[in-house]
């Protein structure tokens, strides 16, 4: 290089200085930064020289020593069981099931000492099945019973104790629809709506209070129905609840929806339940109505007849109208075995002409507990119970007089249920106006 040359490049290596130092201060540092990387890439040895630093040969023909963690702790395998099925017979008990299975008497007990175990398989009917699991010493080491299509209770051996439990399937429901127009009665509209006797009962139930479904029934009254169906695994598994329905009888339309607390209220949060029953028993028909003047058919004398006759065969459930007291259980030539109960201080009723009394005086019962059996004792022609209501100590038509109401639907609660009600009977209309569309 000439000295001409070498005055040149340093003058301009001067200008870059000053022109340098005129950076601001964030500048300096980047520019200093990306001269110190490039010096040390230059400094650095290439990813070849590297790697041929660490290479060594690996001999041939060498065992080496392999490192492997192994736990201390043994591994249990479980032995699978040798499962087999036995069905209880006609006239068959547990005991006969287990000796035919080749187990004890002791296993027996020992497993029906369970506290679940014996209340659940005491009710092991003909035609169930229980699953027994042996090892391979041919010992029960599991018990299964299907209680139904949602539950199994499982017996195990474990450290030579049985222990129980109950597997609970999760259940999906979903919403099903029905409806009808009666056209010979009630029961045969609803086997035709695809309902099951459960369901049609259970409808009869929510409307009992206001419709006599012996009595009152109508060609073209019509009913719909909002109801649950059971799924498990996307399999129907049986029937849920009613959710809601609607029921139109000789033109006049009730309407009742389930509320979380199981009871049924109306569209307007009354309860569908009333203090009382309408009818005391399941009847086939009435055979003489409540007649201030009727002619006795055994006396044959113009006398009262204060209350209703109900037939229906010998032995039918004689059930409690309401909540309250039994304050008369007795027996006499006229009324044979009776039952009268004191429900609070204004009602009482009376259940004449028993088979049999099942309550005492004194007792508390329940609404629709059986407190007795229809019979033909007393002074009777034939069998059938006598129902009197007597409101103030003045006997009432039982089929006619106003029924006192039970507890409608909490305050604190009555603005939700309004809401979800109106929902409910919303889908029951949607629902039903989409099945006529379908015709």
């Amino acid at each position: 290089m000439t000295r001409k040359q070498h005055r040149s490049k340093s003058t301009q290596f001067r200008s870059w200085l000053a022109l340098f130092w005129q950076l601001p201060r964030p500048h300096k540092l980047g520019v200093m930064s990306a001269f110190g990387l490039i010096a040390l890439m230059l400094i650095l040895p290439s990813g070849k020289e590297l790697a041929a630093e660490f290479v060594e040969p690996l001999p041939l023909n060498q065992r080496l020593p392999l490192e492997v963690n192994v736990s201390s702790s043994p591994v249990t395998i479980q032995a699978s069981l040798d499962w087999s099925n036995y069905t209880l017979g006609s006239g068959d008990n547990l005991a006969k099931l287990f000796d035919r299975a080749g187990l004890s008497p002791q296993q027996l007990y020992r497993i029906t000492q369970l506290p679940i175990a014996k209340k659940r398989l005491s009710k092991v009917k003909p035609g169930q099945t229980i699953e027994l699991g042996r090892d391979d010493r041919g010992e029960l080491q599991e018990l299964r019973y299907a209680i139904d299509r949602k539950q199994t209770l499982i017996i195990k051996s474990e450290d030579g104790e049985y222990q129980e439990r109950i597997d609970t399937k999760e259940v999906e429901l979903r919403s099903h629809f029905a409806a009808a127009t009666i056209n010979s009665n009630f029961w045969n509209a609803g086997i035709d709506a695809g309902m099951s006797p459960n369901q049609i009962m259970s409808l009869a139930g929510i409307f009992g209070w206001d419709i006599d479904f012996a009595l009152d029934i109508r060609k073209g009254d019509t009913f719909k129905v909002l109801y649950e169906q059971e799924f498990i695994n996307g399999h129907y598994v049986g029937e849920g609840q009613i959710i809601a329905a609607e029921f139109t009888n000789q033109g006049d339309s009730f309407k009742a929806v389930r509320h979380t607390d199981g009871n049924f209220y109306s569209d307007k949060g009354k309860a569908m339940r009333k203090a009382f029953l309408r009818a005391p028993v399941q009847f086939n028909y009435v055979s003489s109505n409540f007649n201030p003047r009727r002619l006795h058919p055994v006396t044959k004398r113009v006398r009262p007849h204060n209350g209703t006759d109900y037939v229906a065969p010998v032995g039918t459930p004689i059930m409690a109208a309401g909540d309250g007291k039994v304050i008369k259980s007795a027996y006499n030539n006229l009324n044979g075995n009776y039952v009268f109960i004191q429900h609070g201080s204004k009602y009482v009723t009376k259940y004449l002409h028993l088979k049999k009394r099942k309550v005492k005086q004194g007792q508390r019962v329940k609404q629709g507990q059986t407190i007795g059996l229809l019979g033909s004792t007393g002074r009777v022609t034939g069998a059938h119970l006598h129902y009197e209501f007597l409101v103030n100590g003045t006997h009432r038509n039982p089929r006619k007089v106003k029924l006192p109401e039970a507890e409608d639907i909490k305050r604190s609660d009555r603005q939700a249920f309004l809401a979800f009600a109106g929902d409910q009977l919303e889908q029951l209309e949607h629902r039903h106006q989409l099945q006529l569309a379908m015709r």
